[in-house]
């Protein structure tokens, strides 16, 4: 099995999540006693949490440049970064490493291709849900999108940064999203797409009126697919 770097802490919500779906996926693939060689560089998110002014952003991407780094210099052969909205840095990111980086958005953008998805929504952070970075791959694999809603982004950034980022899942927060999902549907939606790593704790994705595309689940079983050579 090939060795993964994953960049993590962002939250270390979502970095359990792919630690532990990566080591399920290699271990029903290759067997019971296997795991996952993985190399987990856990970051303190208070440096680039919530990064807004092109300051934030040029810090943001030291970080995560400089721990791409150093995961290649322990011997990561590829790495993947366990945050969708750092993806808006991952151009200058890659530019810095020579060790390959899995994008998020393209694995998502395969899938949805595959299942002949045309018409979806997006939901996640402010700059996920209104910036191009994200949207264009995505876009760029037949996957029309739905306008972000100002509202929903609003409510979707208060749930994530306020709750969701702290390890907290209120009912609320559930039933906020079900409305949404509903809504969503009416607009033209033909699946939602899940771009941030902790909304699985307030999103059944098997018990939705749309089907969910999850990014942190296919970005992780991509990864895991990669270790194993699949």
């Amino acid at each position: 099995m090939r060795k993964l770097g994953l960049i993590g802490g962002m939250s270390w919500v979502s970095t359990r999540t792919y630690y532990e779906r990566i080591n399920r996926f290699v271990q029903r693939q290759v067997g019971a006693t296997s795991s996952a060689p993985m190399l987990i560089e856990s970051l303190d998110f208070a440096r680039v949490y919530r990064a807004q002014s092109k300051e934030d952003w040029d810090h943001a991407t030291d970080v995560i440049a400089e721990s791409a780094q150093r995961l290649t210099d322990a011997g990561a052969e590829m790495i993947v970064i366990g945050a969708n909205s750092m993806h808006k840095v991952y151009r200058n990111v890659e530019a810095r490493v020579s060790t390959p980086i899995m994008h998020i958005a393209e694995c998502v953008g395969e899938k949805m291709k595959a299942d002949g998805i045309e018409r979806a929504a997006l939901v996640g952070t402010r700059n996920v849900m209104t910036e191009s970075f994200y949207r264009r791959r995505l876009v760029s694999h037949g996957v029309d999108l739905l306008p972000p809603d100002m509202n929903y982004v609003e409510e979707l950034d208060r749930i994530i940064y306020e709750e969701l980022m702290v390890g907290r899942a209120t009912r609320d927060a559930q039933r906020s999203l079900r409305s949404m999902f509903t809504n969503l549907e009416k607009d033209g939606a033909q699946a939602v797409i899940l771009a941030c790593t902790e909304l699985e704790l307030v999103v059944d994705v098997d018990a939705n009126i749309l089907p969910i595309y999850d990014c942190t689940a296919i970005h992780a079983d991509a990864a895991a697919q990669w270790i194993i050579g699949e």
